[in-house]
């Protein structure tokens, strides 16, 4: 299988190159991602276990789904492609904020993300893809964020910036619940 690319973009998220996504994680290069957080009715979030195999975070736990828009793909698309990839199932896509990170692995990989975070509704089971993730749960916004002052090791580095960042600003979206 061919390894994707990745769309390299400067600091206002304006595309200036395309690289593939291993080259552009060596070279810490700044390129475009996504983000997906999917809520049930009681406003849980999904969580994602990584799978075991993966390259770099394997076995973490961290948002819904995550990866890299393709060429000529809308957040909105990508976001879509990668849930139905990773968790068998799709559900509308509402876009939030976006914010650049850059994270350094055990690796020697790094990170360097100018990140779109998504929300979605969905109340269902997923169907896991296992080469994507190990495991999911249901877990509440209060008791993530208990779970990664005390466990902050069982999370991806991405996911804990996030989660910072994003935790008010689910509450200031006033986000249906009240956790």
């Amino acid at each position: 299988m061919k390894e994707e690319n990745v769309i390299l973009v400067n600091e206002q998220d304006e595309q200036i190159g395309l690289m593939p996504k291993m080259e552009a994680h060596e070279k810490a290069l700044l390129h475009r991602a996504f983000s997906v957080f999917i809520f049930n009715d009681k406003n849980e979030l999904m969580l994602q276990q990584r799978a075991l195999n993966k390259y770099h975070s394997p076995g973490l736990w961290s948002n819904t789904c995550c990866s890299h828009q393709r060429e000529g793909e809308s957040n909105i698309e990508a976001g879509k492609r990668r849930l139905q990839e990773e968790m068998g199932f799709v559900v509308d896509l509402q876009e939030t904020i976006s914010f650049i990170y850059k994270a350094p692995f055990d690796n020697g990989l790094t990170e360097h993300e100018f990140d779109h975070i998504m929300v979605g509704k969905y109340n269902g089971v997923p169907i896991i893809n296992l080469d994507e993730a190990a495991n999911w749960k249901w877990m509440s916004l209060e008791a993530v964020k208990v779970d990664i002052e005390n466990q902050p090791e069982q999370y991806t580095a991405w996911f804990k910036i996030i989660f910072e960042k994003f935790y008010e600003n689910i509450n200031i979206n006033g986000h249906e619940g009240n956790s």
